[in-house]
């Protein structure tokens, strides 16, 4: 078994991925990981679609692409770059997004992640989330590229009717996934002491290191 941290410290974002199929034995276990996460209540009012047919992934892709051509495009190219990233790997994961977009449907398998919730609140997420991040992280230990996605809720309703979803249900993420293109690595992030604090906001947490 992988070491956690050392799988929680390389699951990138893998947008480049291959068309070759992935196993359902493997696209199992990472369901499996995904209802093993806690939800609000114990409730467990998720449900996990499963997409492999193109014609579907096509017709999601067009609503994924416009929202990048009206906005998500336009903001990366405008914005800072995040802490720990420089301007020339900003631009690189901008390349990565725009790759995805252009190739969103070629990902041998989406999972998507949604909540049979009724009218979602501020907490919502949190019966969801979990559950896409222990995927995230079911699909990195198995050596196979990930990312989450929530780009189609710009058009929630047309992608939704796309993906073919009952009244009721709602999709909070998409997870395209297959084999990556490129090699895991690790993940940059700002430091501990740029992010914590201890009882009072601003006031430095003095675990947090240099």
């Amino acid at each position: 078994m992988a070491d956690l941290f050392e799988t929680i410290e390389t699951t990138r974002a893998m947008r480049r991925l291959k068309p070759d199929p992935v196993p359902d034995e493997l696209i199992a276990k990472i369901l499996r990981a995904g209802s093993c996460a806690p939800s609000g209540g114990n409730t467990q009012k998720w449900k996990f679609l499963v997409i492999k047919d193109r014609a579907i992934k096509e017709k999601v892709q067009v609503w994924y692409k416009r929202a990048f051509d009206e906005w998500i495009g336009p903001r990366y190219l405008s914005a800072e770059p995040p802490p720990g990233v420089t301007k020339e790997k900003y631009l690189r994961q901008y390349a990565a997004v725009s790759y995805l977009t252009d190739h969103f449907a070629d990902a041998p398998v989406w999972i998507v992640a949604c909540l049979t919730e009724g009218t979602p609140n501020r907490g919502s997420g949190a019966s969801i989330y979990p559950a896409v991040q222990n995927m995230l992280l079911a699909a990195r230990a198995l050596g196979l590229g990930a990312t989450l996605t929530t780009r189609h809720l710009a058009y929630e309703k047309e992608a939704d009717e796309a993906l073919g979803l009952p009244k009721g249900v709602q999709s909070w993420a998409i997870l395209p996934i297959g084999w990556p293109m490129g090699k895991f690595g690790p993940v940059k992030r700002a430091p501990l002491s740029e992010i914590v604090y201890q009882d009072r906001w601003g006031e430095r947490y003095p675990g947090a290191g240099a």
